[in-house]
């Protein structure tokens, strides 16, 4: 018995009863061969087979719809393809991008989707109108056939286009999601390495006999942190992983840093420590010189000239002690490494001294420019005088007569300053009034002179 040669192999789709279009969609991906071959294909056995050959009108007819078929499967393979593609765009951008324009491209995709599933039934209908291989084919369901699945191709080919046109605005939204996620294993690796430093650096910091539990706890409220990064993004979302390895490192490397200040910070405190509380001491021997300068200032000159530094001594005295209080709490927290107390409470101790010293030099300051201005108070006269002479000269620079704006504040100092020479005149006259008056007429002399300056600068 002589075998029956095999027909000829033509992609048809699964019949309306087999399963549904994805499976159907899978299947096309394995039959739709490209087109050389599958043009290919019948001319293979055209010598052979059972096939009764009718010639004429219906083998050409039968010919124009396989062609129309191949066709068909060709476009229908193309648009699955771009499909799947796209879809992996999609997902890129949707696990990374939750702006509105990234749920608008979603739901586009879905849009086109369904417009992709209307092209497809269309073309799986056209494909099970008609069995192609049937013997007694007749011309005209041939011809149908043909017209069914040219339709189905040049829809399925208009779906293609709009899905091209769909893909080409994504770019800008690609690029943002590829670029983060680009970003991502490299910044999780960081945050990793970041840890890692903290915890070498903490333990070459206790291992020189400094306890740092304040950042043990700091790098040790981390872990929760790191151990969502081991999950991954899949777990939390591509955007807060990101996030989150970028803050780890930020602070992983903060604690970082301070561990490796840590030696030096110690350093630094104990100086600080020494530095002040030898302070401190001469503090205390130069309060002690003020009463001699204010028994002197009592003696020779009028109460004005010193009633304001009577509670110098007193008030050094109790700052002095306060700050070797002060001292001795920032001393206990360097011992037990508490290294923002013990850096607080030297700042403190620092204030006080400053002010101390203030309040110290001020009174040996006022007798020696009390004896000055009582020796020779023509030294402050001319200094005041030629202040306000150089402030004239500037405002009558380019003109034939000064601004009011300027000529009336220098000609009040000008009777200012005669008014203080004035109480120098009597048997106690009051030098200290006398020199904060002069002092006083130099400051607003140099006002003027700068509003001169700035209004000329601007062109008014």
């Amino acid at each position: 018995m002589t075998a029956t040669p095999a027909r000829p192999y033509s992609p048809s789709p699964p019949r309306a009863d087999r399963p549904a279009l994805t499976a159907l969609k899978d299947s096309l991906i394995l039959v739709a061969l490209p087109l050389a071959a599958a043009l290919a294909l019948p001319a293979a056995f055209a010598g052979g087979g059972t096939r009764r050959w009718f010639g004429g009108r219906s083998e050409e007819q039968r010919a124009e719809a396989q062609a129309a078929k191949d066709a068909a499967a060709a476009a229908f393979y193309e648009l699955d393809s771009a499909q799947r593609d796209l879809r992996i765009s999609i997902e890129t951008i949707k696990a990374v991008d939750d702006s509105p324009a990234a749920r608008r491209a979603v739901s586009d995709f879905e849009a086109v989707g369904r417009r992709i599933d209307e092209a497809s039934h269309q073309y799986i209908e056209a494909v099970d109108a008609h069995d192609l291989d049937r013997d007694d084919l007749e011309a005209s369901a041939a011809a149908q056939a043909r017209d069914l699945l040219t339709r189905a191709k040049e829809e399925l080919g208009r779906v293609k286009q709009e899905l091209d046109r769909f893909a080409a605005g994504l770019g800008p939204l690609l690029g943002k999601a590829e670029t983060q996620l680009a970003r991502l294993a490299p910044a999780v690796e960081r945050a990793r390495q970041a840890l890692l430093a903290a915890s070498g650096a903490l333990d070459a910091a206790r291992g020189s006999g400094l306890r740092a539990d304040d950042l043990a706890t700091r790098l040790a409220a981390l872990a929760p942190e790191l151990t969502m990064l081991n999950q991954g993004a899949g777990k939390h979302g591509v955007p807060q992983t990101l996030e989150r390895a970028e803050r780890v490192a930020r602070e992983a490397e903060a604690v970082r840093a301070e561990a490796g200040r840590l030696p030096e910070r110690a350093a630094e405190i104990d100086h600080r420590l020494v530095s002040l509380r030898t302070r401190a001491q001469a503090l205390t021997t130069r309060s002690g010189q003020v009463d001699p300068v204010l028994s002197e200032l009592r003696r020779r000159f009028t109460a004005a000239c010193w009633q304001d530094l009577q509670h110098v001594p007193d008030q050094a005295g109790e700052n002095v002690r306060q700050a070797e209080e002060k001292l001795a709490e920032a001393q206990a927290a360097r011992d037990e490494q508490r290294w923002p107390d013990a850096t607080a409470l030297l700042s403190t101790v620092r204030a006080l001294l400053n002010t101390t010293d203030e309040a110290v030099s001020a009174a040996g300051d006022r007798l020696t420019r009390l004896n000055a201005v009582q020796k020779d108070p023509r030294a402050e006269i001319d200094r005041t005088r030629f202040a306000i002479r150089d402030a004239q000269r500037l405002a009558m620079a380019g003109r034939n007569t000064p601004d009011p704006r300027h000529a009336r504040p220098l000609d009040e100092s000008v009777a200012r300053l005669e008014r203080a020479i004035a109480t120098l005149e009597g048997r106690h006259p009051d030098y200290w009034h006398f020199l904060t008056e002069t002092e006083a007429v130099r400051q607003a002399v140099a006002g003027t002179v700068a509003r001169i300056r700035e209004e000329r600068g601007t062109g008014h």
